[in-house]
């Protein structure tokens, strides 16, 4: 697949890292104050400030339609912390579908946003709001302003061989909620109270990784801080090595997943490693502080493992599997997309024979 071949058309997801990275490469700002600039695996944009440095993200939310606006927040804060930062300032643009959208509709979403800012202390300060023409879901398209102090930064050149990698809570806390809010219908192996406790993950453990942020900063010294969403862990595993210049390598077995992610995921025939990944945080630390940083996330209550490690770039990324040491799948889009376009095939099928 290359740039120039007009025949091409991209499924649905994010556009392929190889595209992305050369397009990138000849459209970014040359800004000198722009110390993190756009590339493959950096959370966010930073920008030198004076005595401190601003942290800018954006980040649309385009799958989920339920409670959509505290995700938009949530999904924005958590690349800020990622970086070091202290989400500070929300901007959002929403876009709402023609014919499904009144005063309640929009105030709800108002709501959601404003309610959800003002818990972690975030100011909303901007933003724009339409009916959209062409569209059959709200689509919120968030900014996230943050801030840092310039020595807190936290970037993927630090990294180095030897490093530990750390993940968070587990694996696809927001796909699998997502599923079981936006899917239908339901596979039938799925019962009413298995269906509740995914729909909850949402919020418990949650989407958040600002906790876990800076519980490991305070613990220890972290070279790296990533939050896979799209494309799942494996797509945030690449990202990370791609940004840091670095192999690495996991263990299958030590990747925590939640059993209603595991039920979920084979009910519907679908990778969790490459399921949108949102809640789980992968933290990469110096080794000799690794087990601080576990005991103060434990003692936090918030489950984490230490899952791999980071080797030379030359080794390649891998996974450890059934006793084989293989190459880390590469998601080419998110397995969640996946489903969707399944059940747009099979509604276009369906008006086709009626």
């Amino acid at each position: 697949m290359t740039l120039r071949d007009s025949s091409t058309r991209y499924p649905a997801g994010k556009l392929p890292a190889e595209d992305l990275a050369r397009l990138l490469s000849r459209f970014a700002s040359r800004d000198p104050r722009v110390i993190v600039p756009p590339g493959i695996g950096k959370d966010a944009a930073v920008i030198d400030w004076g005595d401190r440095y601003l942290i800018a993200k954006t980040d649309p939310i385009t799958f989920a339609t339920d409670e959509i606006g505290w995700y938009a927040v949530h999904i924005n804060a958590n690349d800020i912390a990622a970086m070091g930062g202290t989400p500070r300032w929300f901007l959002a643009a929403l876009l709402l579908p023609e014919g499904k959208t009144g005063p309640t509709e929009v105030e709800d979403l108002f709501r959601q946003i404003s309610e959800t800012c003002e818990k972690i202390g975030i100011s909303l300060c901007g933003g724009h709001t339409e009916i959209t023409l062409g569209i059959d879901r709200p689509i919120v398209i968030g900014q996230m302003l943050g801030e840092v102090e310039k020595e807190r930064l936290i970037r993927p050149e630090r990294v180095r061989p030897g490093d530990a990698i750390i993940l968070t809570k587990g694996i696809a806390i927001e796909g699998t909620s997502l599923i079981v809010r936006e899917w239908r219908p339901l596979p039938s192996s799925l019962s009413k109270a298995q269906a509740a406790r995914c729909r909850l993950l949402l919020k418990n453990p949650g989407i958040s990784v600002l906790p876990e942020a800076k519980i490991a900063l305070e613990a220890g010294e972290v070279h790296a801080m990533h939050d896979p969403t799209e494309g799942g862990l494996a797509t945030g595993l690449h990202e990370l090595a791609t940004a840091a210049s670095v192999g690495l390598w996991v263990d299958q077995e030590k990747i925590p997943i939640l059993p209603e992610t595991e039920g979920l995921c084979r009910a519907l025939d679908l990778d969790p490693l490459g399921l949108i990944a949102s809640g789980a945080l992968l933290i990469v630390a110096a080794p000799r502080d690794s087990a601080a940083i576990l005991g103060a996330l434990k003692a936090a209550k918030i489950p984490a493992a230490c899952i791999g490690e980071v080797w030379e770039r030359e080794k390649g990324i891998k996974i450890k599997a059934r006793g084989e040491i293989l190459d880390l799948p590469v998601f080419r889009r998110d397995e969640i997309a996946r489903l969707w376009e399944k059940r747009t095939h099979e509604s276009n099928h369906k008006k086709v024979q009626e």
